[in-house]
C-alpha cells in the first residue's frame, strides 16, 4: 500500500509512545459512535491520528501522565500533526483479569484506567493490538474538519497520506521479541485459570515493511 486515507484515532500521548518505541500496545473497547457501540478492526494498516480529546493524566503512568498536553480549543488543534503508519499484527479479546494485567508493563495505561476498561460495558471484552509503528518519510499537517471529531476510533482523512519511505519503530528482532512475550504472557498468564482466558484473532503473525 503506497497511501492511504483510513486513520486510528488515538490519544496523542499514546501515538508518542508508539512512535518512540516505547509501547506497541492499545487498549481498546470501542466509543460511543463505534458501529453497534463495540470495536472492531476492519484495517490492518492504518495511519496514527493524534487526539487530544478526553486525554485524562490520572489513567496513565507517571512517566506518560507529565507528557498530556491541551490545546487551546481544549479538544484539538487547528492543525493535527500525522508523523506515522502502522501494521496492525495482532488482535486479543481478552476478558480475564489476570490475563490483562499479567502484560502491564507493556502499555503506558495505570490500573485505573486498566479497571474502568473493565467495568464499562462488563459483558464486552477488552481489545488489545499489537502495533508494529512506522515513521513517515516526511511529517504531515492537515487541517482539522468537522468530520474528524466525535468518539470514534476510524476515520477516513479528506486527503490520503503517501507511506513511501517510511522507516520501522523498532527493528524485525525487536518487534518480533516483544510481541511474542505479549502473545505468550496473555495466553499462559501466571495464575491460570481453567476456562479458556482469551479468544486470539490474529490479523498477522509476521510483521512488513514498507518501502
Amino acid at each position: 500500500m503506497k497511501s492511504t486515507t483510513r486513520a486510528l484515532k488515538e490519544w496523542n500521548v499514546a501515538v508518542n509512545a508508539l512512535e518512540t518505541g516505547k509501547t506497541i500496545v492499545l487498549l481498546r473497547k470501542g466509543g460511543i459512535r463505534e458501529q453497534a457501540g463495540q470495536f472492531n478492526v476492519a484495517d490492518k494498516q492504518v495511519l496514527l491520528y493524534p487526539t487530544f480529546e478526553h486525554q485524562q493524566p490520572d489513567l496513565l503512568k507517571p512517566d506518560f501522565a507529565s507528557q498530556v498536553k491541551t490545546v487551546e480549543s481544549g479538544w484539538h488543534p487547528e492543525m493535527i500533526r500525522i508523523g506515522s503508519w502502522a501494521e496492525i499484527t495482532d488482535v486479543f479479546l481478552v476478558a480475564w483479569e489476570p490475563a490483562i494485567t499479567a502484560f502491564f508493563p507493556y502499555h503506558i495505561w495505570n490500573e485505573k484506567f486498566v479497571g474502568d476498561r473493565l467495568k464499562w460495558k462488563q459483558n464486552q471484552p477488552i481489545y488489545i493490538l499489537l502495533l508494529r509503528a512506522y515513521r513517515l518519510a516526511e511529517t504531515v499537517e492537515i487541517p482539522y474538519i468537522t468530520a474528524y471529531g466525535g468518539c470514534r476510533s476510524w476515520i477516513d482523512l479528506a486527503t490520503p497520506i503517501s507511506l513511501e519511505g517510511s522507516e520501522a519503530v523498532l527493528g524485525d528482532r525487536e518487534y518480533i521479541e516483544r510481541s511474542n512475550e505479549i502473545r505468550n504472557l496473555i495466553a499462559n498468564p501466571p495464575k491460570l485459570a481453567e476456562e479458556q482466558a482469551v479468544e486470539t484473532v490474529s490479523i498477522q503473525t509476521k510483521p512488513t515493511s514498507v518501502g
